[in-house]
């Protein structure tokens, strides 16, 4: 009788017991985006296979080693992952906070690069940091950093931004000044890709049409005029105009671009076989990656490609909708600019390969060879992440709750701060 008594009551016990999750849910498996994911890692490891297939040539010319450029990609790859979760694990408080911190780093950088003896020059471009085996890409750093700024500043200013022109015009100005610097390396490019994302994002905060319309016809001008006053840029936009007319000296590069993606036909000639990789096609492993695709995989791997980065964009921009949704303004904002610079960037360099726009020296986001870009772009994705993280279910009504009992702590304690509309430095934060 007492030994039934007792069993009884041990089944008690571990029914009640069972009633309670024994593990919890790790942060890293509990609202992770599985589309974003899936993307990004497709996108990889494709961009993975082609820059071992397009640098075999030229690592075994130079270094007796055919996967060197591959290894250094996977090395990336690696600080990539780890900047990614790193980032991911950083509340996006914290990155709102610190738009103007990131600014002044950035005026940093793009100063500091310039330094002689501190900058490393490549084909007459000085863009580049040494720091130990790899060499820091200044320009993509600061376009991460100028997109946080500029979310962070469209959250306190936005009313201002949308009435006014000054509103506008405040953080522009401040862009402008670091894409000045940009074009001292010289890096159109970026300068181009900062600048247009910027405009994308306030376009997207209810700037005011005709002031949209005035800057974009301020900032197409000028850099008309740059293109102009420089021989290099003119000699790009010719060489881009009509390639063939000098096919074995301006227009070489942009030719055998153009060979290479209309030899690939519908399915290509096949995984490493290649013609214009073998020291015809300059950069074919970063630059012009896009352009031995086409000429590998055909028209099928170019469909797919450019299907995977259209659905990369619009899965930030769905995170961005989300996030509108739950009411944290600054990550819908920093979502549409990463998806905007992603999107743009792939564009542009795609649109380069097929000799629809002018050479620009940009690479192909998450497949061209570079530390600095793969790296840079991971950690954007890690933001995109902790965005979807934080605007899940669960995640969102735990935050607004948690502000809410903050506004309620705060009430009649805060102050209004005086402003001075001089101070251009206190007015852009």
């Amino acid at each position: 009788m007492n030994v039934g008594l007792l069993f009884q009551q041990t089944q008690n016990i571990v029914k009640r017991g069972s009633a309670k999750p024994m593990v919890q849910k790790p942060l890293m498996l509990d609202g992770l985006d599985g589309v974003l994911i899936m993307l990004v890692i497709s996108i990889l490891a494709i961009g993975l296979v082609m820059v071992a297939s397009a640098s075999i040539s030229i690592a075994d010319s130079k270094t007796s080693t055919p996967f060197f450029y591959l290894y250094r990609q996977l090395i990336a790859a690696s600080l990539g992952l780890v900047a990614a979760i790193m980032i991911f694990k950083i509340r996006l408080v914290y990155w709102e906070k610190s738009g103007m911190i990131l600014l002044a780093l950035s005026f940093a950088m793009v100063i500091l690069v310039l330094i002689p003896g501190v900058g490393k020059t490549v084909n007459g471009s000085t863009r580049w940091i040494p720091i130990g085996i790899l060499n820091l890409q200044v320009s993509e750093i600061v376009k991460l950093f100028l997109m946080i700024y500029v979310a962070g500043y469209l959250v306190r200013h936005g009313e201002q931004v949308r009435s006014t022109l000054w509103g506008f015009l405040k953080p522009m100005m401040m862009i402008g000044l670091v894409c000045m610097f940009l074009l001292l390396e010289p890096d159109f490019g970026a300068s181009v890709v900062i600048m247009m994302t910027v405009l994308g994002m306030t376009f997207l905060a209810g700037v005011r049409f005709t002031q949209f319309v005035a800057v974009i016809t301020l900032f197409g001008s000028a850099a008309a005029l740059l293109v102009i006053t420089s021989p290099y840029r003119l000699q790009r936009l010719t060489a881009f105009v009509n390639p063939w007319a000098d096919p074995f000296d301006s227009g070489f590069q942009l030719t055998q671009s153009l060979i290479a993606i209309g030899s690939g036909g519908w399915t290509g000639v096949g995984l490493g076989s290649s013609v214009q990789k073998l020291f015809y096609l300059p950069e074919a492993h970063t630059d012009f990656l896009f352009a031995v695709l086409a000429e590998e995989l055909g028209l099928i791997g170019v469909v797919l490609v450019i299907s995977l980065y259209t659905a990369l964009v619009f899965r930030a921009f769905m995170i961005a909708r989300k996030a509108e949704s739950c009411g944290n303004q600054f990550a819908s904002y920093l979502s549409y600019g990463i998806g905007i610079w992603l999107g743009l960037q792939a564009f542009i360099n795609i649109g380069v390969n097929m000799g629809v726009l002018p050479t620009k020296g940009l690479t192909l986001p998450l497949m061209s060879y570079g530390g600095s870009s793969l790296i840079v772009v991971s950690a954007s994705i890690g933001l995109l992440l902790r965005i979807s993280y934080e605007c899940s279910s669960g995640q969102a009504k735990a935050r607004k709750s948690s502000a809410g009992k903050k506004r309620k702590a705060k009430t009649g304690s805060t102050k209004k701060r005086n402003k001075d509309i001089g101070d251009l430095i206190q007015e852009a934060a």
